[in-house]
C-alpha cells in the first residue's frame, strides 16, 4: 500500500495515487492528484469558515451584552443606586473568566465563591471593560481565522490551476499524436 500523500500544511491527504482511478497519462494522474489536493484545501477552508461563523455569533452576543450593561450602568448612575447584572451575562462572564465586581454587601470576594449581581456605576466599568477586551480578542481570532481561509483558498486556486494546466498539456499531446506530429 502506498503512503498517504499530504497537502501543504497538512490540509488533507490522498490515500494513494491508485485511489485516483485508472489512468495511463502522467498528466491526467497529476491533474487528478491536484484536484484531490484542491478538495482537501476546500474542506479545510470550510472548517475555518464554520469557526468564523461561531466566533461572529459570539461577538454579536458580547455586543448585545455590552449594550445591556451600559444601559444598566446608566440606570445606576441616574438613580444613584445599584442595578442587577442579569444571570445570563454573569454566567457568560464566569464561563469565559471575565472580570466583574465580586463584592458581597461591600466586602471584597476575590475567590468568587459568591458574586454580587448588584453593581453601582463604577462597578459596571469593570464588567464593561472586561467585555470590551473579550470582544476585541474575538475580533482578533476572527481575523486570524480569515487569514487561514485565504491561505486555503489560495491553495485551492493553485491546485485547480495546476490540474487545468496538466489537462491542457495532455490534450495538446493527444492532439499532436492524432495529427501524427
Amino acid at each position: 500500500m502506498a503512503e498517504p500523500v499530504g497537502g501543504p500544511g497538512s490540509s488533507g491527504s490522498v490515500s494513494s495515487v491508485g485511489s485516483l482511478g485508472t489512468c495511463t497519462s502522467v498528466n491526467f494522474i497529476f491533474a487528478k492528484l491536484q484536484m484531490e489536493l484542491a478538495a482537501a484545501a476546500k474542506d479545510s477552508a470550510l472548517g475555518y469558515i464554520e469557526q468564523i461563523e461561531k466566533a461572529q455569533a459570539d461577538q454579536k452576543k458580547v455586543a448585545d451584552m455590552l449594550q445591556k450593561c451600559r444601559s444598566l450602568q446608566d440606570q445606576a448612575k441616574d438613580s444613584g443606586k445599584c442595578t442587577e447584572m442579569p444571570a445570563e451575562i454573569r454566567e457568560y462572564m464566569d464561563k469565559n473568566k471575565l472580570e466583574y465586581s465580586y463584592t458581597t454587601k461591600g466586602v471584597s470576594n476575590p475567590d468568587r465563591t459568591t458574586a454580587d449581581s448588584w453593581h453601582n456605576k463604577d462597578e459596571w466599568d469593570l464588567a464593561i471593560q472586561s467585555l470590551q477586551a473579550h470582544q476585541e480578542t474575538i475580533g482578533t481570532d476572527i481575523q486570524t481565522l480569515m487569514v487561514y481561509v485565504q491561505d486555503y483558498m489560495g491553495q485551492y486556486n493553485s491546485y485547480t490551476q495546476g490540474a487545468n494546466s496538466a489537462i491542457q498539456s495532455a490534450l495538446q499531446t493527444l492532439t499532436n499524436v492524432a495529427r501524427g506530429q
